[in-house]
């Protein structure tokens, strides 16, 4: 007589029908947005070294992008902007003719059907490269409030879904939130970019969106990577300036502090699987090291286990196809 225990959990494990059957944990394009890159210019399609497979567009390439992710079966999009020039002031990130204010009006044409929502900040429109106006070597906090503000304005005019503030000024949400309800855009949402670390994981981005910073670095606006309890504090004051979602950013290196936000909070909770999390997985997959599809898989389930209702993440359009 056999005593093995009755509990064999290898059971529903012995194949791929009966794995499918009981996990735990999936993953659903409607969960999943789309980050592009618009920049100046006719016909344009510019690869990005460090993001394989994604590349800066002028509005004519974006729009047969998204067209071409929408019928796969993306769903959003979340739009960068790379302007023609870039001032002391931003001027091009509320321009009403700025490079993302024209995306979202070709786009909302080209394809409707899409949820686009886009990024607030400074950084890719000033000629210093941080995300608000500097004095001297510091970054100012409240005199940046009003122009993030009017960027977030200028693009719920031009069609914006949702907007997405990412420059970790203190009291931007609410800012950002007076000025689209005073302006009658009281029911666009606000995701916020509530706990942005100051993390090495950044650097393919900063290629796309050009907006590497000329002096200094983020650390003094952007969280220290070893703390979890100030990120809280932060999305608590987030939603309570008017954030509808919140957001951790990068995602993989902070999985811990996604489940602390999911335990704590019961609002939407986003991450951003960012171009570094990406970049090492394209890069180690060239060399031949470890095999893409089922690596970012793992990731990025990883990332909905933790926590997290929505992903940003460069994969999108090929998860399209995995899926």
């Amino acid at each position: 007589m056999s005593t093995f225990p009755s509990t064999r959990l290898r059971r529903f494990r012995r194949t791929a029908a009966l794995r499918a059957l009981t996990r735990e944990t999936r993953l659903s394009l409607d969960d999943f947005v789309y980050p592009l890159f618009v920049c100046p210019g006719e016909g344009v399609e510019r690869p990005l070294e460090g993001l394989p497979g994604i590349a800066q567009r002028s509005v004519d390439r974006l729009c047969d992008a998204a067209e071409d992710a929408s019928r796969a079966g993306v769903r959003a999009l979340l739009l960068f902007g790379i302007p023609e020039e870039k001032d002391e002031a931003a001027s091009g990130a509320y321009d009403d003719d700025g490079i993302v204010q024209r995306a979202l009006r070709a786009l909302r044409d080209r394809v409707p059907g899409l949820v686009l929502l886009t990024d607030v900040c400074l950084c890719e429109y000033t000629s210093h490269g941080h995300c608000g106006l500097v004095e001297g070597d510091e970054v100012l906090n409240d005199v940046s409030l009003e122009l993030l503000a009017k960027t977030a304005v200028s693009h719920a005019e031009a069609g914006a879904d949702a907007v997405c503030p990412s420059d970790m000024m203190d009291g931007r949400v609410g800012a950002i939130r007076g000025a689209l309800d005073s302006e009658g855009f009281e029911q666009t949402p606000i995701v916020a970019y509530s706990a942005k670390y100051a993390s090495a994981f950044y650097g393919p981005f900063r290629e796309a969106a050009e907006s590497a910073p000329a002096f200094g670095d983020r650390r003094s606006y952007q969280l220290d990577p070893p703390n979890v309890r100030e990120a809280l504090r932060e999305c608590e004051l987030d939603l309570a300036e008017g954030a509808d979602a919140i957001m951790i950013k990068p995602a993989l290196p902070y999985l811990d502090v996604i489940r602390a936000a999911r335990d704590r909070f019961d609002a939407p909770l986003f991450a951003y699987n960012v171009s570094g999390e990406y970049a090492l997985v394209k890069a180690a997959a060239a060399r031949g090291w470890l095999d893409e599809r089922p690596a970012a898989l793992e990731g990025l389930t990883a990332i909905k286990r933790a926590g997290a209702d929505v992903i940003f993440s460069y994969w999108t359009r090929e998860l399209a196809e995995w899926l």
